[in-house]
């Protein structure tokens, strides 16, 4: 497709959760198209590139940093698109704004006039959902809950609402704390089915399935290692 086929905006793109196949042509070949790419991590983006052979100019934007130095990103990257260019954001895996950075630049760059375009691609939440089996229709996606502060206050709400508002619970959760979200969920005292996937579309992909004491009982056995996405449901 003719460079001149894509206006000057920015590009939201999502990259893969893991596998690195799991990438649309669209998404390449705008990569490809770019005048230039600012990613939350330039290595891993890099690496990225690299399987796929494309050459752009890459640049770091980390909306954790210094208020005044993403600023000042910003300021560049709405300075590019009013110049004319083609600038793309991307986060370390997965869809920017989507439990990962992005939404201020987008909502910075929308402020300023200039078009935001999206170029969707692979999910853990659409992962997870596609895999389970337990046929829920109406979920609501959490991602990662609060570490500390209004956590349990939270979860007591999810668990009233489950059943009457939505059929299913989807989270992000790291392997250190994703047995005291079990846990945490079985104070709920309602029979709950889960799907816990760990290391989704990498090597050691692992899906764990059933009742949630049964899934507890198997971690026990293992250490969980890699980024989990679990779905909780009532167990009819």
């Amino acid at each position: 497709m003719s460079n001149d086929t894509y206006e000057a905006g920015l590009y939201v793109i999502a990259t893969p959760i893991g596998n690195l196949q799991d990438i649309t042509l669209r998404a390449v070949e705008v990569l490809g198209l770019l005048d230039c790419l600012y990613a939350e991590d330039t290595r891993v983006t890099g690496v990225l590139l690299q399987r796929h052979n494309v050459k752009v100019s890459l640049h770091s934007y980390r909306e954790a940093a210094p208020r005044h130095l993403v600023e000042r990103t910003i300021d560049q990257i709405i300075s590019d698109i009013k110049a004319g260019k083609k600038v793309g954001y991307v986060s370390d895996a997965g869809t920017p704004g989507i439990s990962d950075p992005g939404d201020y630049l987008v909502q910075r760059v929308k402020e300023a006039g200039c078009a935001v375009v999206p170029i969707p691609g692979v999910s853990a939440l659409a992962t997870i959902l596609s895999v389970s089996g337990l046929a829920v229709q109406r979920p609501l996606f959490v991602g990662f809950l609060p570490r500390k502060k209004g956590k349990e206050t939270m979860l007591k709400k999810l668990g009233e609402g489950l059943g009457n508002y939505y059929d299913g619970i989807v989270f992000y959760e790291s392997p250190e704390r994703v047995v005291n979200l079990l846990e945490s969920l079985q104070k709920w005292n309602v029979p709950l089915r889960v799907c816990l996937g760990r290391e989704l579309t990498k090597k050691f992909e692992t899906f764990y399935y059933g009742k949630i004491e049964n899934v507890l009982q198997e971690l026990s056995k293992n250490t969980v290692r890699g980024e989990v996405s679990l779905l909780v449901t009532l167990d009819a």
